[in-house]
């Protein structure tokens, strides 16, 4: 019980460490940036690690075409393999900064959300 006790007087010691551990951390995921595409890169999808989309850039001979459905299908398909790409890499970052430390994201881990909830 009282080793338990030492852990925890550790744990409150580096809790400032922690704290600015996670802030760096925080600011480093909303710098990286992934892309995800469709349709043989006719649209792109650029995403943050924070799971923001920052951008999107649609091939002009698409819009001229005029077939909305597929502009939509094609727009969610490349922010979606945007946010994929994000979150593998957002989560090999985190994992690089916590020294090697598993930290077993579960499964709709969103770094960006309100105290890395889903």
């Amino acid at each position: 019980m009282f080793s338990q006790l030492g852990n925890l007087a550790e744990l409150m010691r580096n809790a400032g460490k922690l704290k600015e551990s996670v802030a760096k951390a925080t600011e480093a995921l909303g710098q990286l940036q992934v892309e995800g595409t469709a349709g043989g890169g006719a649209v792109t999808a650029k995403v943050n690690g924070r799971m923001e989309v920052v951008s999107i850039r649609i091939d002009p001979k698409l819009v001229s075409d005029g077939d909305t459905e597929l502009l939509e299908d094609l727009v969610a398909a490349a922010v979606n393999a945007g946010l994929l790409k994000a979150r593998e890499s957002a989560a090999q970052s985190i994992a690089s900064l916590a020294g090697g430390l598993p930290l077993g994201f579960p499964p709709g881990f969103d770094p960006g959300a309100s105290g890395g909830r889903p």
